[in-house]
């Protein structure tokens, strides 16, 4: 009996292991942003000329995290849209992270959708670089900067086009 114990305690600790560095391994994305806190992103888009948000001090600036293939994704999209054409010419931008990876499919869904705003794209998936820098693990996920480079929220779903015109407001 103290046998049999004893394997099922090293069969417990040894699971115990394997568990552990398959969460670690699953959990070794980045930290998400402090709100409140200068967030730092550049890249070169799909189409057009380098991004540096840094660059866009003034602007309120919504960074989107999703994909084509994402259901609530495209369902969010007519709101991102609209909120792009109403406030855009007041100091509005858009700044996309694609988490596809396939780039004639999300070249195609960007033309088809009329969405002119940058878009990053690596082919990597759920291991996109940006989204891995800072913890992404769900999409959509939306993120409002201020005009001062400061992250506002990263929960804007739902309440965009509100919290556009008041970080306008400022």
């Amino acid at each position: 009996m103290k046998l049999l114990s004893t394997r099922l305690l090293l069969v417990a600790s040894v699971l115990g292991l394997v568990f552990s560095a398959a969460f670690a391994a699953k959990s070794s994305k980045g930290a998400p942003p402090v709100v409140g806190e200068p967030l730092e992103l550049k890249f070169h888009p799909v189409k057009g000329s380098n991004v540096n948000l840094a660059e866009m001090k003034g602007k309120v600036v919504l960074i989107d995290f999703w994909a084509t293939w994402c259901g609530p994704c495209v369902r969010e999209l007519p709101n991102v849209k609209a909120a792009y054409q109403k406030l855009h010419d007041k100091g509005f931008e858009i700044l996309g992270i694609s988490l596809d990876d396939d780039r004639s499919t999300l070249t195609k869904f960007l033309k088809e959708n009329d969405m002119p705003w940058p878009q990053y794209f690596d082919g990597k998936g759920w291991n996109n670089e940006i989204a891995t820098r800072y913890g992404v693990r769900s999409i959509p996920a939306m993120w409002l900067v201020g005009k001062d480079g400061k992250l506002v929220s990263t929960d804007v779903r739902g309440q965009l086009e509100a919290l556009v015109e008041k970080e306008l407001a400022k």
